[in-house]
């Protein structure tokens, strides 16, 4: 998974649509737990900005 910086809005849809919670938004960037990720690609489909990518998933 890939976060955009320069897209991203720290909206936090990518975190509340995550089902197995490994999206974690801190004070500067998105976090996403690669180890705990399914690559269900429910981040990439809620994120308003297009911030959220995957080569597997493109």
């Amino acid at each position: 998974m890939k976060v955009d910086t320069s897209k991203c809005n720290y909206c936090g849809a990518c975190v509340g649509s995550c089902p197995v919670n490994c999206i974690f938004l801190d004070e500067t960037r998105i976090v996403i737990d690669e180890n705990s990720c399914t690559k269900c690609g429910f981040c990439i489909r809620v994120c308003p900005m297009g911030a959220i990518s995957a080569e597997w998933f493109e």
